[in-house]
């Protein structure tokens, strides 16, 4: 089993934040301070090149911030660089310096514009990065999918399948997760990952979903206090399995359930391989 779950670290490691420019535990303040530090930048080389020659659109040098925000920090850093971009442009650039005013209707109309290119060049470039993150992550869930399928079915025990796949989905969507057995009330077998504990209305929520047959989602009536969505899992023999997956609401995927199924399928197929095998004793969980 050690060996086994050794290769699905593995897997999944190689992919781990290769989309992230200012890594996970960047805050949103940090993002909007490197925005902020790039147009003073932009502004800083504006000044000095309006001091040294006459440009026409030197404005379209405050673009460059808002590209770069959309691409690596997201849609408010991006929009927080248009706004600033343009104030910025007015103030220092624009007659009467060093003032909001402005005189000149021509210098409105520009900082108009840069205002406008900069909403839309911002909308296009989060778009782009947004389109790149998913491909990052469905690459990284295919890769995770894949070892997860082959250690399947090279796993000699109930254990480790359930182990497998516990390690599977919190690698697929970088939550806690749990995979537990069930042989009629009882829970028989219980794998966690990541820093949670199942409460007694997630239980409860888990059961439900084994009962019914079908996908209860936390935080929805009748299970308002529990965290997890859990899928039910039917397997050959008395023992079945459901699989719980504690979402932030606040970042909940589009579509978890593509990825969910086909961890359902292995799952299954493996303890129906497990259940046509000689029999192994797994101990009821306490």
């Amino acid at each position: 089993m050690a060996g086994i779950e050794a290769n699905m670290r593995q897997d999944i490691e190689p992919a781990a934040d290769a989309n992230a420019v200012l890594g996970p535990a960047a805050s949103g303040m940090l993002r909007y301070l490197a925005s902020f530090a790039m147009i003073v930048l932009a502004t800083a080389m504006a000044v000095g090149i309006d001091s040294k020659v006459t440009i026409p659109n030197l404005s379209l040098i405050f673009v460059i911030p808002v590209i770069i925000a959309g691409l690596s920090f997201g849609l408010g850093p991006s929009f927080f660089s248009a706004v600033l971009g343009a104030l910025a442009f007015n103030f220092f650039l624009t007659e009467p310096r060093y003032s909001l005013n402005v005189d000149d209707r021509a210098n409105i109309w520009a900082i108009g514009l840069l205002f406008v290119v900069g909403l839309v060049v911002s909308g296009v470039a989060f778009t782009s990065h947004q389109r790149a993150a998913e491909v990052v992550r469905l690459r990284r869930q295919a890769v995770v999918l894949q070892g997860y399928s082959r250690d399947v079915a090279a796993a000699d025990s109930v254990k480790t399948i359930v182990s497998l796949t516990c390690q599977a989905l919190a690698a697929l969507f970088d939550v806690p997760a749990v995979v537990m057995l069930v042989s009629g009330e009882k829970v028989i077998l219980l794998e966690k990952a990541g820093d949670t504990e199942l409460q007694q209305p997630e239980l409860e929520a888990a059961r439900a979903s084994l009962t019914t047959g079908s996908i209860v989602r936390g935080g929805v009536y009748p299970d308002i206090a529990s965290r997890f969505d859990f899928w039910p899992v039917q397997a050959a023999g008395d023992s079945n399995a459901v699989l719980g997956i504690a979402f932030d609401p606040d970042e909940r995927p589009a579509k978890p359930d593509v990825s969910v199924n086909v961890v359902r399928s292995i799952l299954a197929m493996g303890l129906d391989l497990q259940h046509a095998r000689p029999t192994r004793d797994v101990q009821p969980q306490s």
